[in-house]
């Protein structure tokens, strides 16, 4: 079993999506450690948020589990029950197709960094709660539209 050297796989900022709304994920990177080690049947990512960073826009998968576990720090949980404080040591999880929209934020004055595990599959659906936008993932890449699937228009991507 191959012991990973952390400090030779590089934090990574910036994001997929469209337009202003990437600039959402100012403060968030991450470390692709599942990708590192070869891993190809499930993903597994080291967040770390600085302070009032958060972790993607409130989101919930159609055909991928995830689960996060929080090493460093305190981060909140705000999905659809509400704000759920995560401390070092405590998980979360998230089922395919369960309609929670979900994201962590770090409501505190320092860096918190969690651990994410996901499935890959060949192609997922995601759906965002707070907009009116729907995530496709295939070999293609990422593909933001509408939840209808009719384009998003430069208003709803802050352009």
């Amino acid at each position: 079993m191959p012991k990973l050297d952390l400090s030779k796989i590089p934090f990574k900022g910036g994001s997929s999506y469209p337009g202003k709304l990437a600039q959402a994920m100012a403060g968030r990177s991450s470390q692709a450690l599942g990708d590192a080690g070869g891993l190809s049947q499930y993903g597994v990512n080291l967040v770390r948020l600085d302070p009032g960073a958060m972790s993607s826009l409130r989101h919930y998968h159609m055909a991928q589990d995830e689960f996060v576990m929080v090493t460093e720090g305190t981060c909140t949980l705000i999905d659809d029950q509400g704000e759920h404080t995560l401390q070092a040591g405590d998980c979360a999880t998230f089922p395919a197709g369960e309609a929670n929209g979900h994201h962590l934020v770090n409501k505190t004055e320092v860096p918190a960094v969690f651990l994410v595990v996901g499935t890959r599959t060949e192609t997922e659906t995601g759906y965002y709660s707070d907009l009116d936008m729907k995530v496709s993932v295939d070999a293609a890449g990422y593909t933001f539209t509408r939840k209808d699937g009719s384009p998003l228009t430069a208003d709803q991507i802050g352009e």
